[in-house]
């Protein structure tokens, strides 16, 4: 059977209808539509963006995946893996494999993600009311600006402040797929190219996004990711400012604890953007499934995630909730992840209130609340002692406590040029392997070194 890359997974949306000589026999199910239907109206390129939605949230990436490489790749000594999946552990091992099915699993769903943008975004013209469309339009870009983003710092180096990131980041596709006979098979565009298009799109969705959306992305989702955007490539003015912007005008505020921002059925105060999980999805929640003692929706047996004393150091005061927001099952689990019919956490107030201090205070700068104010936010919040004044360590510190097993973990090292143990920040085996069923079949695609 001939093999195809990413470009031709479509949606399940666009279903064709089986055609027979003999009329008795030519069935059409009540459910599927032709190709041709199903981007004719607004109502159906809203079942598009939904799909998107609902695999962006999957498993594979927002749903725990994207976290999962994070943490284990970034893991030195913190964390102890104890499961029985493969491919974590070559996460855990810095030793990945290019045949490894949850790399495989990112790229082909991100690329889903963006064919399905694409194909909203190039049929635009069906919508009569402005405002829709401009809805639509805003959440499609998004989601784009959102897969290219983490696409690149999964399978890019660093991105070099200051610098032209003439390395490679990633195949950037702004073209619908509809028609597997018409695939292309591009190659890797630049990485300054790749945030110069997440940028464009982010910056797109919050020009057109309003500032209430009910559980889907909003002007203020788009700004917080922006925030986050321009923190990794190490942009602090825009970073400071687009933090600034949420914290003022988003109407989010802070959980009254530390606990209450997570396990929650609905959005806390402070969600900018969750992704929505129920009873009837809750497979979707891989957060869950490798962080959680099985009485909480983990595995059978002993958490595959457990959390070793070497992270307890991190924590300065006893009083400080979040030093024991812990369970034992049979090993230490973070109490993050204790809920597997939950929302999952993913744009937080409180990473706002990090980046703007961390953006202020590398600028010298006092937009909002001063460093050491911002930083007080969160630890009154978490019943910690609070600061007199603080520094950059203190800053990135506190970020920790703050961000720990939601999925930061390797982006941060990358982006502070930390190692890990011994192994230097941007040292090859950090960095994703495109997989082999991508090289094999687009031969324009470059491997990342160290790779065969």
């Amino acid at each position: 059977m001939k093999k195809y890359n990413y470009k031709i997974i479509l949606i399940s949306l666009l279903t064709f209808s089986f055609v027979s000589c003999d009329d008795n026999l030519t069935i059409t199910p009540e459910q599927a539509i032709t190709t041709d239907m199903a981007i004719k109206t607004p109502s159906n390129l809203k079942k598009i963006l939904n799909s998107a939605y609902g695999d962006a949230r999957s498993s594979a990436l927002y749903g725990g995946g994207i976290a999962l490489a994070s943490e284990l790749i970034a893991n030195d000594g913190d964390l102890y893996w104890d499961g029985t999946y493969i491919q974590p552990g070559q996460y855990d091992e810095k030793a990945i494999l290019t045949d490894n099915s949850f790399v495989e699993s990112m790229w082909l769903r991100a690329y889903k993600i963006s064919n399905q943008a694409n194909i909203i975004l190039d049929n635009l013209a069906v919508f009569t009311d402005d405002t829709d469309k401009d809805i639509t339009q805003g959440e499609a870009k998004f989601l784009r600006g959102l897969v290219y983003f983490d696409l690149a710092r999964l399978f890019a180096k660093p991105y070099v402040s200051g610098s032209v990131n003439s390395q490679l980041g990633v195949p950037i596709m702004l073209e619908p797929i509809l028609d597997p006979h018409k695939i292309t098979f591009p190659s890797r565009n630049t990485l300054e190219e790749v945030y110069n298009q997440v940028i464009l799109d982010l910056t797109d969705a919050y020009n057109l996004l309003p500032e209430t959306n009910g559980i889907y992305a909003t002007k203020y989702s788009a700004a917080a990711l922006l925030a986050r955007v321009y923190l990794q490539k190490g942009d602090y003015l825009n970073a400071r400012n687009m933090a600034d912007i949420v914290i003022n005008d988003s109407g989010t505020t802070l959980t009254a604890t530390f606990a209450k921002a997570f396990n929650n059925p609905e959005n806390s105060t402070e969600d900018l953007f969750a992704w929505q999980v129920s009873s009837q999805d809750a497979s979707a929640n891989d957060f869950n499934v490798f962080w959680a003692g099985e009485d909480f929706g983990g595995r059978s047996g002993n958490p595959d995630i457990s959390i070793e004393t070497q992270h307890w150091d991190i924590y300065d005061d006893a009083a400080d909730q979040r030093a024991g927001f812990f369970y034992e099952a049979d090993y230490w689990c973070t109490t993050k992840w204790q809920n597997q019919f939950a929302n999952i956490p993913f744009l937080r107030l409180a990473e706002m209130y990090l980046i703007r201090a961390e953006s202020n205070f590398r600028l010298g700068t006092l937009i909002g609340l001063s460093p050491v104010d911002d930083i007080n936010m969160l630890r009154g919040r978490s019943g910690a002692s609070l600061f007199l004044s603080v520094d950059l360590a203190t800053i990135l510190m506190e970020r920790k406590r703050e961000l720990s097993f939601e999925g930061f973990a390797l982006f941060d090292a990358k982006r502070l040029r930390q190692n890990i143990g011994s192994i230097p920040y941007n040292a090859n085996n950090l960095v994703l392997p495109i997989p082999l069923r991508e090289m094999d079949v687009n031969k324009n695609l470059v491997q990342n070194d160290g790779y065969k």
